[in-house]
């Protein structure tokens, strides 16, 4: 167990689920598994095998907070091969859920409810729900899962309740730049490290303020690699805990899956670089992560603050990347 905050734990978490957009348009499911967790295309994969051989030629684990929700729809079946891969490799499956899926289900656990995030559903619901997700993904070989991730970052104050109620050690829903879009966790927009939500350890995205006010997540694709690496060594320097960066199974991809999107690739490469070569940083998961750090408040960490030129210099790369990869003329 990491229980001394003498070296700031890095958790680097993959968000691995299917589209339920492509879905709905008519995606089969070994399409949408190949596109979406696999990250096929151009006749290469750029998925959660490419991430995973990243972090492993860099002596780093990850996290895969995996949603086993399309079994509504396709069975449970799909989830052994992503399960077995991940875990065969060393690295972590904790749960995720995206509730989409419920509108597409013959047969709904939660009787006929449907809604775009879990926050949105009643605690019983809730209930099922997390239970159900679970039991799928320690039935397809995870080991005990411990940690959970609403899809959309759509969680609230019931939703860490029915995880205390079902034994989960640790919450990562809180990101506070989804705090006026579905985060509905009280104090949401606060939190700053490993903190205490309704008695449940939780472990919120970190992030800089790029300007005065505004939180900018640690996610892969939308800092650029000088920020996430500056956003790490403020955090180790000021004796954070923890510091939880993000991506998704799908990201090194363009947005229309069509091709490779190396601007992301080298992000990624680059904090995992960073990771391996920071004495003060070391990688960990949410099973070798003590609940005694989460404290009762986590006031006294700061964010990195703003600057004029990191998010100008951001912002230039993210014009060239979009056009080169995206070939249109917005910022991502």
């Amino acid at each position: 167990m990491l229980s001394s905050p003498a070296s700031t734990a890095l958790l680097i978490t993959v968000d691995t689920e299917l589209s339920a957009l492509l879905h709905q348009r008519g995606l089969s499911l070994d399409d949408n598994v190949r596109s979406s967790i696999w990250g096929e295309a151009k006749g290469g994969a750029y998925g959660i095998g490419w991430q995973m051989s990243q972090l492993e030629q860099h002596g780093l684990k990850g996290v895969f907070f995996l949603d086993p929700m399309p079994a509504l729809v396709h069975g449970p079946e799909f989830l052994k091969p992503v399960v077995a891969a991940i875990a065969g490799r060393g690295h972590e499956v904790q749960l995720h859920i995206h509730s989409e899926w419920l509108a597409f289900a013959a047969r709904s656990p939660v009787g006929g409810r449907t809604g775009r995030n879990i926050g949105d559903f009643a605690l019983d619901d809730q209930l099922i729900l997390l239970d159900m997700g679970r039991k799928w993904l320690e039935a397809a070989g995870a080991p005990r899962i411990s940690a959970f991730r609403a899809g959309n970052f759509g969680a609230n104050d019931d939703t860490l309740r029915a995880l205390a109620q079902l034994g989960f050690a640790w919450d990562s829903s809180v990101n506070p730049a989804y705090h006026r879009h579905g985060c509905r966790i009280t104090g949401a927009r606060d939190l700053t490290g490993l903190t205490r939500c309704q008695g449940l350890p939780q472990a919120p995205v970190s992030g800089i303020n790029d300007r005065p006010g505004n939180f900018r997540p640690a996610q892969v694709c939308a800092m650029s690699a000088s920020e996430m690496r500056q956003a790490i060594r403020h955090a180790a320097g000021e004796g954070h805990s923890a510091f939880i960066a993000v991506t998704h199974s799908f990201e090194m991809l363009s947005r229309d899956r069509q091709r490779p999107n190396h601007a992301v690739m080298r992000r990624f490469t680059a904090l995992c670089k960073e990771a391996a070569n920071l004495p003060a940083i070391r990688s960990a998961g949410f099973h070798n992560l003590s609940t005694e750090l989460a404290s009762a408040e986590s006031t006294a960490q700061s964010r990195l603050a703003p600057s004029h030129a990191r998010t100008a210099s951001r912002r230039v790369q993210q014009v060239l990347a979009t056009w080169r990869y995206e070939r249109r003329l917005l910022p991502a």
